[in-house]
């Protein structure tokens, strides 16, 4: 039985006392009824009662229960751990490293939840993966920095055709965004910007608004299957963006002569 699951009881009998204190009366088969001043009920064991008491959670005086400082400590942490049992039910949880404001961070991840979830998942004829690792971490980045930055809907006109931030017409204006913000809505600009007007709307379609692959062929008028293709390239195209390669040195030029050969000089 999971922590949530054995705590269930003791969570309905500390939620009740915080409408107020409950005066106890005695029931049959080992049974508390609370009574509250607003004519509330509650039907308890009473060992619940007992283990309320011994614990430090409540306290009794004259008949009363009350809570004590305790149970509210006990009550977020048994709404985390439902949090965290639900959690393990429906969703996939992974250990992953995320550019946070520059700083790389280990993060638990939930994978379900990711734009590119599913087609991170898609394979090759070759049974490899169709979107390289890279490109996902890139989608997810421009997603991160678009939900960072307050970016609503709304501001897609202001993205497509014409790839440049707006302070008037925007969520409050960029004066009164904070620098987080500020610096994510700047991050995406200059991301659309490197993927040019031709690539920078499936990118936002897929990672920042979350449509499916359909839809962007339906709503773009593409061919079935190239909206896949099509976000595969922006996605590599802002891999490269979000880490510039250092250009090679370019190899020097050698000189093949016999042994005694000497450079002519001139004054």
């Amino acid at each position: 039985m999971s922590k949530a699951s054995r705590s269930k009881p003791m969570v309905r009998l500390l939620t009740f006392l915080m409408r107020g204190d409950g005066r106890q009366a005695a029931g049959a088969d080992g049974i508390v009824c609370l009574h509250l001043a607003d004519g509330a009920t509650c039907n308890l064991p009473a060992a619940l009662i007992t283990e309320a008491l011994a614990t430090g959670l409540i306290d009794g005086d004259a008949g009363l229960l009350r809570l004590c400082p305790e149970a509210r400590s006990y009550l977020r942490r048994a709404a985390a751990e439902k949090d965290e049992e639900f959690l393990e039910q429906h969703a996939t949880i992974e250990q992953a490293v995320r550019d946070i404001e520059g700083t790389p961070q280990r993060l638990r991840v939930n994978r379900d939840e990711s734009p590119l979830a599913s087609l991170a998942r898609l394979k090759d004829r070759d049974g490899h993966p169709f979107m390289p690792e890279a490109a996902i971490i890139s989608g997810e980045r421009l997603h991160a920095d678009f939900t960072r930055g307050q970016l609503q809907p709304r501001v897609t006109a202001s993205w497509e055709p014409r790839l440049a931030s707006r302070a008037n017409g925007s969520r409050g204006g960029m004066a009164d965004l904070a620098d987080s913000a500020m610096a994510a809505r700047l991050a995406v600009n200059r991301a659309l910007e490197a993927l040019g007007p031709e690539l920078s709307g499936v990118a936002l379609d897929v990672c920042c608004f979350m449509k499916g692959l359909e839809v962007v062929e339906r709503e773009r008028q593409w061919p079935v299957r190239s909206a896949k293709l099509m976000l595969r390239t922006a996605l590599l195209a802002l891999s490269r963006h979000y880490h510039p390669q250092t250009p090679s040195r370019r190899p020097r030029i050698e000189h093949w002569g016999t042994q005694d050969y000497r450079p002519e000089l001139y004054s």
